[in-house]
């Protein structure tokens, strides 16, 4: 039997947000009994994700999402604490990982964030193995000294101070089939294709004709999903082609850039007739104008 661990000496907030989660939302708010508060920042789901969250008696507020790190910057903003937990609906606090951070939030001295280690769970699986399974996510912190990123996709916690690294598991349900995966997949390789054009990355075409190959003997052989089991090989593949069409799509941005910036049309009527039209047939039209007025 477990020893009961003291209420936290410093009261914690924790936050998410959510978008269409009733099928991981119930598992995740249930390890956070613990915490003073938990505030949900929802999008307007169509699932019954606002109705579980009022039934385990958490603050609502319901909120259209532009990006994922403005969404959480809101989020925890809204919380009454300094100590935020972040956390995303398909996300679980193991007890043994709960037990440990309310013994450390105890005297947390100058320590200003706390970092868990995560393991992926794909199609029902823990994976034992890979770099989803090895790396450290920053998921409490103070928000005094720490701030949310503002990127569209792939934010993160900016810890200004000492982080500490705690033992307990955080298991990340990112994918529980591979419909779930591929209605993901559209959304982020597009956004992070959209990151790259912004910050003028470029990608040549040798690079990605060899990314497939190359990122699948990464994420198979030299990250060992290969010990993972057969959902290990499916995910090696999944993740390859992930960087393949995330590429693809960042020429796409490149390509639809250089239509706009070339035009040998001197009739400025025509120049402009072509640009509108350019716009409804390319979905990049208008990330390109943006970024070309300066308005990104």
């Amino acid at each position: 039997m477990k020893p009961n661990t003291p209420p936290p000496k410093y009261l914690v907030s924790a936050v998410m947000i959510t978008y269409n989660e009733a099928l991981n939302i119930r598992r995740t708010i249930s390890q956070l009994s613990w915490c003073d508060e938990i505030i949900v920042v929802d999008s307007f789901s169509t699932d019954g994700t606002e109705r579980i969250a009022r039934e385990m008696h958490c603050k609502l507020i319901q909120r259209v999402f532009e990006s994922y790190g403005e969404q959480k910057s809101f989020a925890i903003a809204q919380s009454k604490n300094d100590w935020v937990l972040c956390l995303d609906a398909d996300e679980y606090l193991t007890s043994e990982l709960v037990e440990e951070i309310k013994q450390v939030i105890q005297q947390p001295e100058n320590i200003q964030a706390f970092a868990f280690p995560s393991n992926l769970v794909f199609r029902k699986q823990r994976f034992r193995f890979g770099r989803e399974s090895k790396r450290l996510v920053v998921k409490l912190f103070n928000r005094n000294t720490c701030y949310m990123s503002n990127d569209r996709v792939h934010e993160k916690i900016i810890v200004k101070g000492r982080i500490k690294n705690l033992d307990g598991r955080l298991l990340h349900y990112s994918y529980r089939d591979i419909t779930q995966y591929f209605i993901k997949f559209g959304r982020y390789t597009e956004w992070c294709a959209e990151k790259y054009f912004l910050k003028g990355k470029r990608k040549s075409k040798p690079v990605i004709l060899i990314s497939l190959p190359y990122y699948f003997l990464r994420y198979y052989l030299a990250d060992r999903n290969f010990l993972n089991g057969i959902n290990g090989f499916y995910w090696s593949a999944l993740m390859s082609f992930y960087h393949f069409v995330k590429y693809i799509k960042l020429e796409d941005l490149i390509q639809a850039d250089s239509f706009l910036s070339y035009s040998p049309l001197k009739s400025k009527k025509c120049q402009m007739d072509l640009h509108a039209s350019h716009l409804q047939v390319t979905e990049y039209g208008s990330l390109v104008s943006h970024k070309k007025n300066g308005r990104l």
